[in-house]
């Protein structure tokens, strides 16, 4: 490196191989300082990355740590809250939802009553037979990092002969797919919000390197205020920087071309389903649908373009859904070079406050009706479990949970 100060050449230091320099102008706006010289017979290879790039990906570091150290600290207190809490201390009061492992409780403590909490329970052996034993341990522990306020909190973990129990934060507004059922579809404005907080839950899971795969309006639950929290991380995954998975999963409606022809996918599958999301919230139905699976698979490898709009969606939300569900994921707004902020940033986002959003001082569209913390009545009505008891497993395959 030679010194501009003065005519003089002047050497400051030699850099060798995993050295760096020029951060100065990328974190300011400082100017070059140095010449560099490339002094190898053989050549030199240099990374570089861009001014727009860094402050994408690296210029929030400093942030980024500290959010790091608050959701530590966080775990900490939820986990010292919790840590006497046990299974026999929660009386059932109904059921919010039924699934294929088992039913979603609402529950009380025993000895607090001023707040509720909803008891996943699912059955140990149908796990192992289905051979979902990894999905089971993975949502777990992408659920205990999980500190986002679009992402259902996780406090606590149970497990006895026949069942797993997750103890979660309730959020008694109930499904967004009850309330489109009952509505018919959203205008565009009641759309932008939820697609919006689904885009901040997007942006924490993916920041993490953590693919969702499970988006759909039964997986979106309002909380007391009417904001809309993501539920349910039995198909989340975490991957690494470049790589991709094979597993396929999903509901058919949703599932991006590529799950379907097995090509390997990543989070840019997620951004394919949130233009199906806003197609069905817009109109009631998806875009994609057919009377069984394959059939639906089929209009999928059709493609977006095949799929007639109706006249009740805008032109920038038709341009949007189309830019998200492209069939070549690299082309997916949201994958590119800007990530998710090129969603955020476009047309049919203009004028939305998306700050007002993140500190949570917008007036939702929908308020949920909500007398007390033990009020389901935004939930259907499920007839009690009369299903036979489960067997046992005790395999052991279960003993981090």
């Amino acid at each position: 490196m030679r010194s501009p100060d003065s005519m003089e050449e002047k050497l400051i230091r030699t850099l060798g191989k995993g050295d760096f320099f020029g951060e100065k102008a990328l974190q300011g706006e400082d100017i070059r300082t140095a010449n560099i010289v490339a002094d190898d017979p053989d050549g030199v290879a240099c990374l570089v990355i861009d001014h727009d790039t860094f402050d994408q990906l690296i210029s929030r570091l400093e942030e980024v740590k500290n959010r790091y150290v608050d959701e530590t600290q966080l775990r900490k207190q939820i986990n010292h809250e919790f840590a006497d809490v046990k299974l026999s201390d929660l009386a059932v009061i109904a059921t919010l939802g039924v699934g294929g492992f088992g039913r979603v409780e609402l529950v009380q403590m025993v000895a607090d009553k001023s707040r509720s909490f909803a008891l996943k329970q699912m059955k140990k052996a149908q796990i192992v037979e289905t051979r979902q034993q990894q999905h089971i341990m993975s949502e777990k522990e992408i659920m205990e990092e999980a500190n986002c306020d679009f992402i259902v909190k996780l406090f606590k973990t149970f497990k006895d002969r026949k069942y797993l129990y997750m103890l979660m934060e309730s959020c008694m507004g109930g499904e967004l797919w009850t309330i489109l059922r009952d509505r018919g579809n959203f205008d565009d404005a009641t759309t932008r919000f939820y697609t919006a907080c689904v885009v901040e839950a997007f942006d924490y899971l993916h920041a993490r390197g953590i693919i969702y795969r499970d988006l759909k309006p039964e997986n979106l639950l309002l909380d007391n205020r009417g904001y809309v929290k993501l539920v349910d991380f039995g198909f989340a995954k975490k991957l690494l920087v470049g790589r991709k998975t094979w597993t396929f999963c999903g509901t058919p409606e949703y599932v991006a071309p590529e799950i379907i022809l097995n090509k390997g996918h990543d989070i840019s599958a997620d951004y394919w389903s949130l233009g199906v999301l806003m197609f069905e919230l817009l109109t009631g139905t998806p875009p994609f649908t057919g009377p069984d699976p394959m059939k639906t698979y089929n209009i999928i490898l059709k493609g977006i373009d095949a799929i007639e709009f109706p006249r009740n969606i805008t032109r920038t939300a038709t341009a949007l859904i189309k830019k998200l569900c492209r069939d070549n994921p690299a082309e997916r707004l949201g994958y590119q070079k800007g990530g998710i902020r090129d969603i955020q940033k476009h047309k049919w986002f203009d004028g939305f406050n998306w700050e007002g959003l993140i500190a949570r001082t917008l007036t939702p569209p929908i308020i949920p009706h909500i007398r007390s913390v033990l009020d389901s009545s935004n939930f259907d009505d499920y007839p009690p479990d009369t299903e036979p008891l489960p067997q046992d497993d005790l395999s052991g395959w279960d003993a981090d949970f």
